[in-house]
């Protein structure tokens, strides 16, 4: 086991850029923080890179980390690689997963497509939700925050190393499908049906938009059916991410 004492170690330089989109991308690899998390990524086995741990803290007796590097740093680091204000001490880098898991979803025969969510909270929630329902990929447009975002991934609660999460062109992706065969439905307040007038099938693909405008018109023009979510109180509209876990659900019965 390494032991790093030193801030200005290469090492910790790097682990702490990997808290940007951009080195993300560069380095095809991100950061998770948590034994929840941690642990999530072990199970997977195939995408952890490394395990970093405070000298504060120790690693769970049930974890088999015999396969995998672990490193050992101060407190002081430690507390340089996370966002949040209670960190736990542990974290884990990861390989963003590889053509495979494109090969994977497009395999699958539900999914659920996500139009330029932008709060990280809401795009982690349907993350976690989409796992939860037991569809089979999440495909994430443009527009959308990062699904790499350390609060995508807390939000997630593992989710990304359950299912394919890619990054993609949603327009391509409806194309693909319906070219399958797989209906696909998109979420709009004008011109569409109430989502229970819709049978559940062994396969669909469920477009979900942008928390303050919704799916893209052009987007919208593409599906086979618009569906809304009949409001019964006084509010506006649900968060993108209840609606979302309503529709999923109710597709999937």
């Amino acid at each position: 086991m390494k032991h790093i004492e030193s801030v200005n170690n290469p090492k910790v330089k790097q682990w702490r850029k990997l808290l940007t989109k951009k080195e993300r991308d560069k380095s095809e690899s991100f950061i998770v923080e948590g034994f929840h998390l941690v642990e999530e990524a072990l199970k997977q086995g195939e995408q952890i890179l490394e395990i970093i741990v405070s000298d504060q803290v120790g690693l769970p007796p049930r974890w088999d980390v015999s396969s995998t590097p672990v490193t050992l740093v101060t407190e002081e680091i430690s507390k340089l690689l996370t966002e949040t204000e209670t960190p736990q001490g542990i974290y884990a880098i990861c390989r963003v997963p590889s053509k495979n898991a494109e090969i994977k979803a497009e395999e699958g025969k539900t999914f659920l497509l996500i139009d330029a969510a932008q709060d990280p909270g809401n795009l982690g929630t349907m993350i976690r939700t989409a796992d939860a329902a037991g569809i089979d990929a999440v495909i994430v447009g443009r527009g959308s925050v990062d699904i790499y975002n350390p609060k995508v991934l807390r939000a997630a609660q593992g989710s990304h190393f359950h299912l394919p999460i890619l990054r993609g062109d949603l327009h391509d992706w409806i194309s693909k499908l319906q070219d399958k065969h797989i209906p696909v439905y998109g979420t709009a307040l004008e011109d569409a049906a109430p989502y229970t007038e819709i049978s559940s099938h062994d396969s669909f693909a469920l477009i979900v938009g942008n928390e303050g405008n919704g799916v893209a018109k052009d987007l919208l023009s593409s599906t086979d059916t618009n569906l809304f979510i009949p409001i019964f109180g006084k509010s506006e509209s649900l968060n993108v991410a209840v609606a979302t876990g309503i529709l999923l659900y109710y597709l999937k019965k």
